[in-house]
């Protein structure tokens, strides 16, 4: 893999590419980017495809405008990131939000998709709401959010890594080696990204738009009532312990997509590909070369 920059318009975009064969997208979630998310993956899928992994807009590397950032805003972004690179169709893998993104595109410009994987994803009902995860709710307070993340700075550079690693854990679900699925390079990485303003308005954007009344009781983010009109092969894969997005969600996904399979991979939260990355990138595999 590779890392480097290409300007999409006036908007100056960080990925990783690398390999050769099929193209594929990878799409990653909320407060994460393209080589934090896919981390333990990347390399694994060069071998027979041809692989991107995109930092979207105010996230990760890449420019951060301020704009208001949204389901809508990142798909018409990956779509952009494709047609830039030549890609008339790619499989897209997508992680919580991005699967939301990658669901959004195949929704909207099907033959752009070729193949779609959704881990963890938002969008396919619900979310189930802990404590630990009324947390976003409150970063929606206009204020409150700005302090919140504010003081999430300061504590990524003053608490322990083990501390840091057991919060994380709390809101993912994560019950696996800490100190492999969030490594000392990934807590660098956060570090890094936590420290700009920039990113800091955009994750708070990004939650606005996602965390507000209609969406947490169903509202316009779930799309469950229209995966009849995926004609693709899909490819769900689910930690079965993700205490926001549960396994009953992915089961009842699979059941209305005609090209459907499941992958439930045990003693994993929400974000099985860094949890059980062995396990994750042979059902991915799996799927791709099919």
């Amino acid at each position: 893999m590779r890392s480097g920059f290409v300007d999409i318009g006036s908007l100056r975009v960080h990925h990783m590419q690398g390999g050769h064969g099929s193209a594929v997208v990878f799409v990653h979630g909320l407060g994460s980017s393209g080589y934090m998310e896919w981390r333990h993956n990347l390399e694994e899928v060069t071998g027979r495809h041809r692989v991107f992994a995109p930092d979207l807009p105010g996230y990760g590397r890449t420019d951060k405008p301020r704009v208001r950032y949204t389901v809508p805003y990142f798909a018409r972004f990956i779509r952009r990131y494709m047609e830039d690179r030549g890609l008339r169709s790619a499989a897209l893998v997508g992680a919580s939000l991005g699967g939301r993104i990658a669901l959004e595109v195949a929704l909207e410009q099907p033959k752009l998709v070729r193949k779609l994987v959704l881990v963890n994803t938002l969008g396919l009902g619900r979310p189930k709401v802990r404590m630990a995860q009324m947390a976003y709710g409150l970063v929606t307070i206009p204020r409150v959010g700005e302090a919140v993340m504010r003081f999430t700075r300061d504590a990524l550079t003053w608490a322990p890594a083990a501390m840091v690693r057991r919060v994380a854990a709390r809101y993912s679900g994560a019950t696996s080696d800490l100190n492999r699925t969030m490594d000392n390079i990934y807590l660098d990485d956060l570090r890094e990204m936590y420290a700009t303003d920039a990113f800091r308005n955009a994750y708070l954007s990004t939650l606005r738009s996602l965390v507000n009344p209609r969406s947490l009781f169903g509202g316009h983010h779930d799309v469950t009532q229209r995966l009849n009109e995926l004609k693709i092969p899909v490819q769900l894969i689910w930690g079965a312990d993700d205490p926001l997005f549960p396994l009953a969600h992915a089961e009842r996904a699979s059941s209305l997509i005609a090209r459907c399979r499941l992958a439930v991979i045990d003693g994993a939260g929400h974000t099985p590909q860094a949890e059980r990355p062995e396990e994750f990138n042979r059902v991915l595999h799996a799927f791709l070369d099919r």
